[in-house]
């Protein structure tokens, strides 16, 4: 039996197997608004918190390209991609539900690493999921989706804290010094992780196999050797768009990294006068930027939906530049605000860049590698995000007092001039083309 064609889906059941993105993405915003604030309340020391967030990219770089190869080579009776979805939420729930009661700062770091495991595991083979269900022209629409809930998840995530001060006063702390805001902000996201996946999963199920692609999987055992040399292989053939994405990728990353890392430190020097974490000043710089943080992730939403008939009529390259253009921009202008209101102005910015990340890339990498391997070069391409985010956590407490005088405000324009530098980098790729008007109408 030949593969039969992929039926389209409706936009509709393309959001609704985008869901289970949403919980996945809210866990990472309750990471990115609330990991540097709680290593802070715990007393870590600035120069050296980025080796607290470690977990991250080493998480990343090892469990997402054998994931993605392990999901390439799976037949199960619950499909090919869906068992590592569950397994991963599973984990993340786990981690998302323990981490508000961390004691200490080895027990939070370490309940980073089981977190970001579990996110790991389900991150490309979810993407790999995307690109198996969709024809070729609904590709952008599936991923800029996801990108939207990126966007509308990471906002509501950012802003669970603030939102909780309606019912519980911002100053009551646990014993460990964490507000019971974000302790209870974490629980809802545990929530969230495992219903949301399983709603995609049940409303849009994978398709099954053909008996060709059933041989071929047959033809490749699922051992630990069989998939490194399968991993091995295809960055040996990785095509030259997905090398050529790398500097743009690193630029990128290392830039976003480091904002989540420093951004509510630089906020507390720019707009509150403070340094110290324990301080009700400091308190009061977290939600600003948590506030902030949703604002950016609602634009991201919001401009995700509104670059798939951009990035349809002007190509994915081109818009991408411009999307880091206005971040790094805004990045460079953060430093000298004096008021929350021009924070939010340059939260335009950020969240503009924030949606072409999580959308125009993985545009860009879907039309150049073969669907066969989808999983493993989706996990491969991880491989892009997470060893800039190793760079930037191995060489930050390396420059952040010689070079940045140890000012987090000076991190933040270094992220913006990487930014800029991505963009250029990227107006070199040879993918995300502008597609001819009489293509466009073929794929309509």
């Amino acid at each position: 039996m030949q593969a039969a064609a992929k039926p389209r889906l409706s936009l509709l059941r393309i959001i609704e197997m985008n869901i289970g993105f949403f919980g996945l993405q809210f866990s990472f915003g309750l990471q990115q608004a609330n990991m540097g604030p709680i290593y802070g309340f715990l007393g870590a020391d600035e120069a050296t918190m980025p080796l607290l967030w470690l977990a991250g990219p080493m998480t990343g770089l090892l469990v997402q390209p054998i994931v993605g190869a392990m999901s390439d080579r799976t037949n199960s009776r619950f499909g090919r991609r869906t068992p590592y979805f569950l397994i991963g939420a599973i984990i993340c729930t786990i981690g998302l539900f323990l981490m508000p009661y961390s004691s200490s700062l080895w027990m939070a770091a370490s309940l980073l690493w089981i977190l970001d495991a579990g996110n790991n595991i389900t991150m490309e083979p979810y993407r790999a999921y995307v690109a198996d269900r969709l024809q070729a022209d609904q590709r952008s629409t599936g991923f800029l989706t996801q990108s939207a809930f990126t966007g509308l998840a990471q906002t509501l995530s950012y802003m669970a804290p603030t939102l909780l001060t309606a019912f519980v006063a911002r100053d009551v702390l646990d014993h460990n010094g964490i507000p019971a805001i974000v302790r209870i902000a974490f629980v809802i996201g545990a929530i969230l992780s495992i219903s949301t996946i399983i709603w995609s999963v049940w409303r849009v199920p994978e398709l099954a196999l053909s008996d060709d692609e059933k041989a071929n999987l047959e033809q490749k055992p699922m051992t630990v050797g069989a998939t490194l040399a399968e991993i091995v292989d295809a960055i040996r053939e990785m095509p030259r768009p997905m090398r050529q994405l790398a500097l743009a990728m690193l630029c990128q990353w290392y830039a976003m990294f480091a904002y989540w890392q420093y951004i509510a430190f630089a906020v507390g020097r720019a707009l509150y006068h403070t340094s110290d974490p324990s301080s009700t000043a400091f308190r009061e710089a977290t939600l600003t930027t948590q506030q902030a943080g949703a604002f950016y992730n609602f634009i991201a939403f919001i401009g995700a939906l509104a670059l798939i008939p951009v990035v349809a009529r002007l190509g994915a390259r081109l818009v991408h530049a411009a999307c880091l253009a206005a971040s790094g921009l805004a990045m460079l202008l953060l430093p000298g605000i004096e008021t929350p209101l021009a924070l939010f102005v340059l939260m335009l910015g950020i969240g503009i860049g924030w949606a072409g990340m999580m959308g125009n890339t993985y545009v860009m990498l879907a039309d150049s590698i073969p669907a066969e391997r989808n999983g493993i070069y989706m996990g491969i391409f991880n491989m892009f995000i997470v060893i800039p985010m190793l760079v930037q956590t191995l060489t930050m407490p390396l420059i952040y007092n010689s070079l940045l005088g140890g000012d987090p405000r000076n991190v933040i324009m270094l992220g913006g001039a990487l930014m800029v530098v991505g963009a250029i980098a990227t107006l070199f790729v040879d993918a995300g083309h502008r597609v001819p008007r009489e293509q466009r109408a073929l794929a309509h």
